[in-house]
């Protein structure tokens, strides 16, 4: 619980300096770890489309959130300064989201490997990471969208 906590308000923090719009969806860490990285994201007024359900921009978000967030606390851990953008983004949107939606994503090994090899190098590496969304006051096991996210990290040469 304490790391739910802790990781949510170094994320609002984050989002708050850098990225106001992600800040702005009050995004929440359910779980963050070498692993697995879960996302929730409130269905509020703030996300909400004409049809009352979650706005396709508010499920981006919690994509980009449950896949970014994995890399960036990857990079962290090296030490050293890797840039990391999204070089492309697919999502297959299969139910309306009409509550809170989970985002998750479960490939921690190749999110470890990717900065790994971003590490060793000056090279730019890329990876496709998938990510699940499920509104769980429905179904856990019924995804409402998937995403494919592609990553591209590059280790920064200093001057």
């Amino acid at each position: 619980m304490f790391t739910q906590i802790k990781e949510t308000l170094k994320l609002r923090l984050f989002t708050y300096l850098k990225i106001r719009l992600i800040y702005y969806l009050r995004p929440v860490v359910l779980r963050l770890d070498q692993d697995v990285c879960q996302i929730k994201i409130p269905l509020t007024k703030r996300s909400m489309n004409h049809l009352s359900s979650m706005y396709f921009g508010a499920l981006a978000t919690g994509a980009d959130l449950a896949g970014g967030l994995m890399v960036m606390w990857g990079i962290q851990r090296t030490g050293k300064k890797i840039s990391f953008v999204f070089k492309d983004f697919q999502a297959e949107f299969l139910k309306r989201a009409t509550d809170d939606v989970v985002f998750t994503c479960t490939q921690g090994a190749l999110i470890k490997s990717l900065v790994d090899r971003a590490a060793s190098s000056y090279d730019r590496v890329e990876e496709t990471l998938d990510v699940i969304a499920v509104v769980p006051s429905v179904s856990m096991d019924e995804p409402i969208a998937r995403f494919k996210l592609t990553i591209s990290l590059r280790q920064r040469q200093d001057k």
